[in-house]
């Protein structure tokens, strides 16, 4: 069959999704496994949000409003910014797509980092852009690198701030450096998905550079401080301007009606909130401290995850612990061949992984 089908979406890799912890299960003859390796909330959503989704199915037959109305005024009020400053999405995914899609052209260029969250460069190539990528120094962004990139025909930069899959952050003084070198017409987009784990004195205050020369976009999520993965909603903080623009690319009803209304919830809960990120900083810290006994080297982070340097095969350890019903995320495909990524999971679940842990170690060569 011959198709009329772009160089640039021919070549493009589809993003590469995991199996259902069912079919893995089914797979290697295994029940009862445990999953961290998504970075997924493990408390759960908020029981307020479990509760505002239940109520909203008796309105399935109903669009959802294509404004947020409600969700834009509660999230306005509680972070300080104005409704017009915020647009909503399928997940912060869809935020990335839209601010590709509103401003950049073929031919011109997207600066990220590697690795890095894979949709940024998937979506770039998608759109005809070009990716210019640069390698991140001892796992963080080179932010000078990034700099040394920038061209007449760069629009956007991609920067996550906790980065994925590293968890390691820059301070406010760097970025403010940086911006001061990054030229007028450049947008600079922060993912900060996970700043909710991230110790305050260590957090970047979006809103100081709402109006400053260099554009600033921040994508944030409801997937993971707030657990609502499943639902698919984030959001971007940005000048209106920006706002308008990605307005005019933005589908009509992207955010479902089921989706507003556990995230309004869910902002509302800061008890449920409060305790997501307190189990998750002492989650990092016992977990830490476990495999360490064990000879391993856990890499600091300011997420709800953390690497971990195996000094082995991380993906011969990643199969020796799934045949014992613990999925973690190996990274030799991001090029760190003898780390595994685990995300904090139940007290249970991580003792769980811990003890299998040692049983995996034993089963595969580290020398």
């Amino acid at each position: 069959m011959k198709l009329p089908v772009r160089d640039n979406i021919a070549s493009l890799i589809p993003y590469p999704p995991g199996k259902p912890l069912e079919e893995l299960e089914r797979e290697y003859g295994i029940t009862g496994s445990i999953k961290l390796a998504s970075n997924e909330n493990a408390l759960g959503p908020s029981p307020k949000a479990v509760a505002a989704v239940a109520d909203s199915l008796k309105n399935l037959h109903r669009y959802p409003d294509g404004s947020c109305y409600y969700l834009a005024q509660a999230l306005a009020e509680k972070i300080g910014v104005s409704p017009n400053q915020l647009v909503f999405g399928n997940g912060s995914n869809e935020v990335i797509q839209l601010l590709i899609a509103a401003f950049l052209g073929p031919g011109e260029e997207v600066i990220t980092s590697q690795p890095t969250f894979l949709v940024y460069q998937k979506a770039v190539q998608a759109q005809g852009g070009v990716n210019r990528v640069v390698p991140l120094v001892n796992m963080h962004h080179d932010l000078d690198g990034i700099l040394a990139q920038i061209t007449e025909k760069t629009r956007l930069i991609f920067l996550d701030n906790p980065n994925n899959p590293c968890g390691t952050v820059f301070s406010n003084e760097a970025f403010n450096t940086f911006l001061g070198k990054v030229p007028d017409g450049v947008i600079v987009a922060l993912d900060e998905a996970y700043v909710d784990f991230v110790e305050p004195s260590l957090r970047i205050d979006a809103r100081d550079y709402l109006k400053h020369r260099v554009p600033v976009v921040a994508l944030r999520t409801f997937s993971k401080a707030y657990g609502l993965a499943g639902l698919r909603v984030g959001y971007g903080l940005m000048h209106a301007d920006i706002a308008d623009y990605l307005h005019r690319v933005r589908q009509p009803f992207n955010v479902n009606l089921p989706a507003q209304a556990g995230a309004l919830a869910a902002l509302g809960d800061d008890e449920h909130y409060e305790k997501t990120v307190a189990f998750t900083r002492e989650g990092i810290d016992w977990l830490s401290s476990e495999v360490e006994k064990l000879g391993c080297t856990p890499f600091p982070t300011q997420t709800n995850f953390f690497l971990i340097d195996v000094q082995c095969d991380g993906k011969k350890l990643y199969d020796a612990l799934l045949h014992q019903g613990v999925i973690v995320r190996p990274m030799n495909a991001y090029g760190f061949p003898t780390y595994i990524r685990i995300t904090v999971g139940l007290p249970a679940e991580n003792q769980r992984f811990v003890k299998a842990l040692a049983v995996a170690l034993g089963e595969v060569d580290r020398a």
